[in-house]
């Protein structure tokens, strides 16, 4: 009892910093020293723009003959968009669209649970999601950064049913995701406090390490891998990804001031910094009482978030390595866009060396059922998720091991491959 004990406000920040994402991961074997500056020390990364609660494709990315909005040219001939995107128009050398997801569920939170994983939702079964599957694939074991990051891009309304959040599943708490709750802020209460801090946490350490092995229950693993996380990443230079304080104030501006081109921004520095899989996510995209509006308001952030991404990662050599995903879980229903839509809809790919400056797939061009219907190449969320996984350059014929040792393929057997857009 000589020695220094850990004060209230440090326990407190340390929960805090470690316990973000609700479940607690072990990304180390020992207290390493801090790693040294930014650096990507790993492959092909993916930025997953998750917007929740179902875009509309004919609002966006498949403007229809007639509809609310108009179609306006891009950098590729005979691709349009709608004329609200303009800065995304000028990347379309760099994207492909998909335009033929046809997915089967328009119910919110089975349809994000299906887009997340490639399966569908069992009750007494849970799969890993794409991010969690990115970090076991791709992330290094022992790493000070999470290889998988979720960051909370904000809301226009509380809507779009239960939000779906990552879990790994059967591959193990490690590779489920650190969340950042307001990109403004990045991570909290990771500062050093004292400067007798360090032989505090020697001494927490050495206790929790102690009441670990003599009671080894999974809450206890747990809350000992929420104290690992926190001194890691207090202890790491690299954790200066999160702040996005170090960026210029022009670049800053360039991603928008809205926290959903902020967030663009500090994925990008997530992935240069060495993270494997970045989902930012906006919710209130369910918009029943018609898109044309609500997107209208949305357009100039999303447009500018987005393409800022796409430029930037592309002017700092990255963009061949990161794949850059934009969708939800399902369409809107044709027309006005206040329904749920799952039999045709759209999604946006960017990077990733892919054969980009393409559409792949169609949908009905004319009629009241313009852009409700797949005429062409209709791509189910098995194929989405294989195609992802191998643009990443992960093995999807992969098998897992689940409880009860039951075998698991990384992605569905149904699946095939988008193989057009890969190189």
């Amino acid at each position: 009892m000589s020695q220094p004990l850990l004060h209230r406000r440090d326990l407190l920040k340390l929960t805090t910093a470690g316990l973000l994402s609700g479940v607690s991961v072990p990304w180390f074997e020992s207290l390493a020293a801090a790693a040294p500056a930014l650096k990507k020390p790993r492959g092909k990364s993916c930025i997953l723009l998750w917007m929740d609660g179902g875009p509309s494709q004919q609002h966006t990315f498949d403007p229809k003959p007639n509809g609310e909005f108009r179609a306006a040219k891009t950098t590729v001939p005979g691709i349009h968009i709608v004329e609200q995107l303009p800065q995304l128009a000028q990347c379309m050398d760099d994207m492909v669209l998909l335009r033929s997801m046809k997915t089967e569920i328009n119910d919110h939170y089975d349809a994000k649970y299906y887009l997340h994983t490639g399966y569908k939702r069992a009750s007494a079964f849970e799969h890993p999601a794409v991010g969690c599957i990115a970090s076991s694939q791709l992330g290094l074991p022992n790493d000070d950064l999470p290889a998988f990051v979720t960051i909370d891009a904000g809301s226009d309304k509380v809507n779009g049913g239960r939000f779906y959040r990552s879990v790994p599943a059967y591959l193990g708490p490690q590779h489920a995701p650190l969340a950042v709750h307001d990109p403004y802020k990045g991570l909290e209460n990771l500062k050093e406090s004292g400067t007798d801090l360090a032989d505090r946490l020697e001494l927490l350490g050495a206790g929790e390490a102690q009441f670990a092995s003599e009671y080894p229950l999974p809450a206890v693993g747990a809350k000992q891998a929420a104290f690992d996380r926190a001194v890691r990443l207090m202890r790491s230079k690299r954790a200066k990804a999160f702040d996005l304080d170090q960026e210029p104030k022009k670049t800053r501006e360039e991603y928008g001031e809205h926290k959903f081109g902020q967030s663009c921004l500090m994925a990008r520095r997530l992935v240069e910094a060495g993270v494997s899989f970045v989902e930012v996510f906006h919710r209130g995209w369910d918009d029943h009482e018609g898109a044309a509006k609500r997107i209208a308001a949305r357009a100039p952030w999303m447009d500018a978030g987005m393409s800022a991404l796409i430029r930037d990662l592309k002017q700092r050599g990255m963009l061949d390595d990161t794949l850059v995903v934009w969708m939800g879980e399902f369409g809107r229903s044709p027309g006005d866009g206040g329904g749920h839509h799952c039999n045709a809809w759209s999604t946006a790919w960017a990077g990733g060396a892919l054969r980009t400056g393409q559409v792949v797939g169609k949908t009905s061009e004319t009629g009241k059922n313009a852009g409700g219907t797949v005429t062409d190449r209709p791509i189910s969320a098995p194929d989405y998720i294989a195609t992802l996984c191998l643009a990443l350059g992960i093995d999807i014929y992969q098998e897992f091991t689940a409880a009860g040792n039951r075998p698991m393929l990384l992605v569905d057997k149904s699946a095939k491959p988008i193989t057009e857009i890969l190189k």
